[in-house]
């Protein structure tokens, strides 16, 4: 079973993942009080994303013929109006099929500051029963395509299910990242909490994509899941 991001970023908070403000809105009348709150914190842009169970929203297009399912706004109004064109309507991306899938859920974000992209997922390797990180420095493209072109940017961490994901596990995934110092360290609490994440909840996969490096508002940069989907094990609800 599918989640929406929304949901499935309140299941990786619980375990510690860093996720950016958001608030999900249901209808119109959720919408300008979820922005407002948002602009209210200090953000400049205001992302309004469709919640849909399907990947390329950005680059999906409505039956409508509004263009993308993923907008950044600059003003209230605009995510307002973002908004409008969004919730109700249907959505087609490459993921859905030429029916599309109704968008019933926005999820307004603060806007991110994105300084690098990286991939990361826990998923159950059936071949050898044990669950598998895979990580890749490039963040934002689709994993297939990934390891067809670029089969060496992908990492792969093995994890014994008896014992769970050790800290030097984390370490090694952060290392393949590249990251360093306060970004280190942040890195193998986030990698740990979506191991967590992943084993607590009984999921199939748990998807970062992407996670990122981003700038906060006070100039220091830490790790944040910008995007995250989660499948659950039927067999396990």
């Amino acid at each position: 079973m599918n989640i929406h991001e929304y949901q499935a970023k309140q299941l990786l908070a619980k375990c510690g993942v860093a996720v950016p403000f958001e608030i999900p809105a249901r209808s119109l009348a959720e919408v300008r009080p979820a922005a407002e709150k948002i602009a209210a914190s200090g953000s400049a842009k205001i992302v309004v994303k469709s919640q849909i169970h399907a990947g390329g929203r950005g680059k999906g297009t409505f039956k409508s013929g509004f263009q993308g399912g993923v907008k950044v706004a600059s003003s209230v109004d605009e995510a307002v109006g973002y908004a409008e064109k969004m919730l109700g309507n249907v959505l087609v991306t490459k993921q859905t099929g030429a029916e599309g899938r109704q968008v019933r859920t926005l999820l307004l974000a603060a806007g991110a500051k994105i300084k690098r992209e990286f991939y990361l997922a826990v998923l159950l390797d059936r071949a050898n029963s044990r669950p598998l990180v895979m990580a890749s420095t490039e963040g934002g493209m689709d994993i297939e395509e990934v390891a067809e072109k670029s089969p060496e940017k992908i990492f792969k961490e093995w994890i014994d299910p008896a014992v769970g994901i050790m800290p030097f596990q984390a370490r090694k995934i952060a290392a393949a990242f590249g990251l360093k110092g306060d970004l280190f360290n942040a890195g193998v609490k986030l990698i740990t909490g979506v191991y967590n994440t992943w084993w607590e909840c009984d999921a199939t996969m748990v998807e970062l994509n992407p996670l990122c490096i981003v700038e906060l508002a006070d100039g220091k940069e830490t790790v944040m899941a910008l995007d995250a989907k989660i499948s659950l094990d039927d067999n396990a609800l």
